[in-house]
């Protein structure tokens, strides 16, 4: 994937190898991307990040999130997020989801990434 170095993705190979998600959505929430509803009784205050979830592989989304912003459709998704009224750390949040999306096809397919088509969606 472009934006991910050796040491990247040696890390994201060792924490994902030998385990199996059935969607994307569920590789998120390993990783702790994916947001979480905060429910008590009858009361229901929105989703927020979730403080879950593998911390080692959550690092690794970021750093190549990070790296990503450099390309334009990245960049783009990014820009847009801000647009949208989010701040600098949500809009990360959503740029490493959307690689981590990228990430679980890239797996579950076998095949190499070159471009970042996905995140022009």
């Amino acid at each position: 994937m472009p934006g991910v170095g050796i040491r990247t993705a040696a890390r994201l190979l060792t924490e994902v190898s030998g385990k199996d998600f059935a969607i994307a959505g569920h590789l998120a929430a390993y990783a702790g991307l994916a947001p979480v509803t905060r429910r008590s009784g009858s009361s229901i205050r929105g989703e927020h990040p979730s403080r879950r979830g593998n911390k080692i592989l959550k690092r690794a989304p970021f750093l190549f999130a990070f790296a990503a912003l450099r390309d334009p459709l990245p960049r783009a998704y990014y820009d847009r997020k801000i647009a949208q009224g989010k701040r600098h750390n949500q809009a990360l949040v959503a740029v490493a989801r959307r690689r981590c999306d990228v990430l679980y096809a890239v797996l579950r397919d076998g095949t190499v990434q070159q471009a970042d088509h996905q995140l022009a969606a």
